[in-house]
């Protein structure tokens, strides 16, 4: 599992002791039952646990985990000049204290309370997503709707060194400091 904020794991817990509050049955014993389930797709399999035992998606869900442990993110940073620009990027956020960072399938997320920045490869170079609003920076451009938390408003696209500039550094604090 990926790195979760304190905030995270607390609601994580919440949702794993709900499953035997409401339920009576451990998440172990969920999981048994989940191995049964004739679906093979996460969301199909999060229908089945609602319309055959009344399980909510929060608790499916991590019954589902515990069943099927997830396999690990694969390694979105394969292209060198990607890597060496997120490695820039990321040395910059990583001086701000308590940020946890998390690898997801199609982006890395960076976390205080709640995921203030996004970074994902593409064609040259990489996507920086930001808590702050595109009025911050004439760079910045409205987020969209690129897969990461729709907390992040702005984005900037990053083709080189000179992206990484004195100006980036506000704009990551300002995030950081949102969240």
């Amino acid at each position: 599992m990926v790195d979760l904020t304190e905030r995270q794991q607390n609601w994580f817990a919440k949702v794993r002791e709900g499953i035997l509050r409401d339920t009576g049955k451990t998440i172990e014993e969920w999981a048994e039952i989940a191995r049964t389930c004739p679906e093979t797709a996460h969301r199909k399999r999060l229908t089945w646990f609602k319309e055959r035992f009344g399980i909510g998606q929060n608790q499916a869900s991590q019954i589902l985990d515990a069943a099927f442990p997830p396999e690990p993110a694969p390694d979105l940073w394969q292209d060198p000049a990607a890597k060496h620009l997120f490695e820039l990027v990321k040395a910059r956020i990583l001086t701000l204290p308590g940020v946890v960072v998390g690898e997801r399938k199609s982006f890395t997320g960076f976390y205080r309370e709640f995921q203030f920045a996004a970074m994902r490869p593409m064609k040259q170079g990489l996507l920086l997503g930001l808590l702050v609003t595109p009025d911050h920076d004439p760079r910045l451009l409205p987020a969209g709707k690129e897969g990461w938390s729709e907390r992040l408003k702005s984005k900037l696209q990053i083709q080189a060194e000179a992206d990484i500039d004195h100006r980036l550094d506000p704009l990551i604090k300002a995030s950081w400091e949102a969240s």
